[in-house]
């Protein structure tokens, strides 16, 4: 049993905190700190409200090391769980390399003055974790999270050798507003008004041809992928603003063997017809688990990421991006400064409050070409999770749920001793020659398994057996070559 400290009380903490309550053999005292006491209050009240016990709440200033240091030597926690916001993620790392304490998180590192993350500044943190004998796990969400689990877990039981997967993540929940996020809506626009990238071993082409929204090499090397006709539809070249250099400046960068290939945001899509949902339009993005996947999944030649979105959503975006309502710098408003997508988040719902009013399922999942004992076949591992389910259990829409369950997973794992030290590691023999200063031995199990690590980097049984336990089971379909479906394992029977 081990005492937990949870940062960060919004959607997915208060599922994170529902959660760890319904597994008191393992969390047998729960703090919650956020800067604000009364989003702490409101999900320990429910707790108690549903019978899971009490919990302990406290106030933290998640952007100050001291602040942080303070809690975790007032609890002494085996585990710090960051459920706050990315921007965070230093400066609580940091507060645990001081005190010596494991930590998880379930997004990676967000610069706060540019749409841009990436793990190399946390995995700048390995050495020095590994000095400390302490454990970082790294994404312990769905996507990043329970995707990469499903790549390692298809490398370990299905594939002698991964050639492509694309990461699917559909919500086909519907919220009954013309226009809201379903998380934090500064991160969900951010993350979707970014240029898109995917990366694969497979181009020639070093250089961007032009500046067209997409190449002809981008093209030829997605010939499955068809342009969007939707979000463009209110395109214009000149703007009345300078958007973000994250949106714009497309490249094509080499990286572990390969190549990210930048594309124009929402500029290239396919009609993926997701097993038990139906066809929904689905777009490439880039997202954050491909960085760490590209080194970790054996054979690996290309991999791309897609996330629906309905023409309501495009159109509104599209309108907010052009009136300058997406811009993340600083503007001049009476006298004083405003950064006009803060003030479009003060504006619209708060994705908790939409909780009781989400109809409808998510579907997340992986589709996964490759060898086996010399032969392609095609594997898709996937999750479904009902909205409606999920407030009844935790007051929260599918999407903060199946955020905050692999979160408490990880948790679980953890303070378990099932993951983390002294529990095996999968070796990449990665070339780390890329890595940031203190990242060089990132992948390497050099003390006693202590040190920063991502999710596939870890035995993917254990948390597989979870999701199957505590509300996210998932199934494994085998893709025939004449487009039949073979259910192969199903965590629902």
């Amino acid at each position: 049993m081990a005492t937990v400290l949870q940062i960060g009380a919004g959607g997915v903490g208060g599922v994170v905190a529902h959660k760890m309550a319904k597994n008191r053999d393992v969390f047998s005292h729960i703090v919650l700190a956020s800067r604000t006491l009364s989003k702490c209050k409101t999900i320990a009240d429910s707790i108690r409200f549903k019978g899971l016990g009490e919990i302990e709440i406290d106030v933290v200033d998640a952007d100050n090391v001291e602040s942080i240091v303070a809690l975790i030597e007032k609890y002494h926690p085996k585990l710090v769980v960051n459920v706050a916001l990315p921007y965070q993620d230093l400066s609580i790392m940091e507060a645990c390399l001081r005190t010596k304490t494991h930590y998880l998180d379930t997004a990676n590192y967000e610069h706060p003055d540019s749409a841009h993350f990436e793990y190399k500044e946390q995995w700048a943190f390995d050495t020095r974790y590994k000095q400390a004998g302490i454990f970082a796990l790294l994404g312990s969400g769905f996507d990043p999270g329970v995707t990469n689990v499903f790549c390692a877990y298809a490398q370990k039981h299905y594939f002698d050798e991964i050639h492509s997967i694309d990461i699917l993540d559909c919500n086909a929940g519907d919220h009954g507003y013309a226009f809201a996020t379903n998380f934090n809506p500064e991160i969900n626009l951010r993350e979707v008004s970014s240029k898109a990238r995917y990366w694969t071993k497979n181009a020639k082409n070093s250089n961007m041809e032009s500046k067209s929204l997409v190449s002809q090499t981008d093209l030829a090397l997605n010939p499955d992928l068809q342009q969007d006709t939707i979000y463009r539809k209110f395109e214009r070249e000149e703007k009345h603003f300078e958007l973000d250099s994250n949106t714009q400046d497309l490249k094509v960068e080499s990286y572990f063997n390969g190549q990210w290939r930048d594309i124009a945001p929402l500029a290239l899509m396919k009609e993926w017809d997701y097993p038990e949902v139906g066809v929904k339009n689905s777009y490439l993005l880039y997202h954050e688990e491909l960085e760490s996947l590209i080194r970790n999944i054996k054979g690996l030649q290309r991999i791309r990421f897609f996330m629906t979105f309905g023409e309501s959503y495009l159109t509104h975006m599209k309108v907010l991006e052009n009136i300058g309502f997406l811009r993340i710098d600083e503007v001049s408003h009476k006298g004083g400064k405003i950064v006009p997508i803060e003030v479009l988040k003060t504006l619209l719902p708060d994705p908790a409050s939409l909780a009781s009013r989400t109809k409808g399922q998510t579907h997340i999942g992986c589709y996964i070409k490759g060898i086996k004992e010399r032969k392609e076949r095609t594997i898709y591992i996937y999750n479904i999770c009902n909205h409606e389910t999920c407030y009844k259990e935790v007051n929260a829409q599918g999407v903060s749920y199946t955020t905050g369950v692999p979160a408490m997973i990880g948790a679980k794992l953890i303070c378990e001793d099932k993951w983390g030290l002294n529990q095996p590691k999968t070796p990449n023999h990665a070339n780390n020659s890329d890595m940031p200063q203190g990242g060089e031995y990132q992948g390497i199990d050099s003390n006693h398994g202590s040190g920063v690590w991502n999710m596939e980097q870890n035995d993917p049984d254990s948390f597989m057996a979870e999701l199957n336990l505590q509300g996210l089971p998932y199934v494994v379909c085998e893709i025939e070559s004449d487009g039949k479906i073979k259910v192969l394992e199903d965590g629902r029977k």
